[in-house]
């Protein structure tokens, strides 16, 4: 993309926590700012990403089948220590060039999910690089945001993800492909791995504080049990070789349901309290 582009989306990326408009507005993007090779400069461009295991994702060095890296690769490969915007936090991560038949296969399963990938393939002589960017152990960042703000921003990234991956499963084929059941995976991770922290840290601290909120914080956790029964439902779907499609749509409706009817109710009784506000 021309930098002028590139300005204008990184502009909007910010102003509004990672949603844009127009041809952008269902993509997976997030901003990368890596270290200049040459100048030390920092340089941040925005990417499409593509969920991987654990806490990474993946980047690819497509410059849309340009015959060149572009900068921003020959930056991470001097330096890969690299800040991720997702619009709904920053944090730090560290970027690794895939090699090999990891590369192939990771490659060939995005590909497969999104085409466009193997288009800039075929457009260029260049073997295209596969980075990943695993996100390190610092906190992530939220810019001025109140204790309500981060936690209106994890939801918000939860919801985003959740609506992407329906429309990725209705608008699959008769098979659910490989890249597909790994986004969903990451975002069942991701859901537990945030309840987990809520249960024995935001929680207990409230609870110590705020003795009335006993009930509130009660049935909170028992959502957060009924997310998990649904979630591990979900999985036994993905478990199966070929999950059927309207079985596993039913189940990310079921989860979507129940988890935005869970994060609306958590937000209006909590937010005001992180807040410092009255209840």
């Amino acid at each position: 993309m021309p930098n002028d582009v590139n300005a204008s989306i990184i502009d909007e990326f910010r102003a509004n926590k990672g949603q844009l408009s127009g041809p952008f507005a269902d993509a997976r993007l997030l901003l990368l700012t890596t270290t200049g090779a040459r100048s030390g400069r920092p340089h941040t461009v925005p990417l499409r990403y593509t969920p991987h295991t654990g806490d990474r994702v993946v980047v690819v060095a497509s410059a849309a089948g340009a015959p060149r890296h572009p900068a921003w690769y020959h930056n991470v490969l001097a330096n890969p220590t690299v800040t991720v915007e997702n619009g709904g936090f920053t944090y730090e991560a560290r970027a690794e060039v895939l090699a090999g038949d990891e590369r192939d296969e990771v490659f060939a399963r995005i590909a497969e999910h999104d085409a466009r990938w193997a288009d800039y393939q075929a457009a260029t002589a260049r073997v295209i690089p596969v980075v990943t960017l695993a996100r390190l152990p610092s906190p992530p960042r939220i810019a001025g945001a109140s204790f309500g703000t981060v936690l209106s921003a994890i939801h918000d990234t939860f919801r985003r993800e959740l609506r992407l991956i329906r429309a990725e499963v209705a608008a699959s084929g008769a098979s659910v492909g490989a890249q597909l059941r790994v986004n969903c995976l990451a975002l069942c991770g991701g859901l537990t791995q945030h309840h987990t922290m809520e249960d024995g840290g935001m929680f207990v601290g409230i609870g110590n504080q705020r003795p009335d909120l006993a009930p509130v914080l009660a049935r909170l956790r028992e959502e957060h049990e009924a997310i998990a029964a649904l979630v591990e439902g979900l999985d036994r779907v993905l478990a199966d070789p070929g999950p059927d499609r309207a079985t596993l749509l039913a189940e990310v409706d079921r989860l979507t349901a129940e988890l935005e009817s869970h994060l609306t109710y958590e937000e209006r009784s909590l937010i005001p309290v992180l807040d410092g506000a009255a209840p």
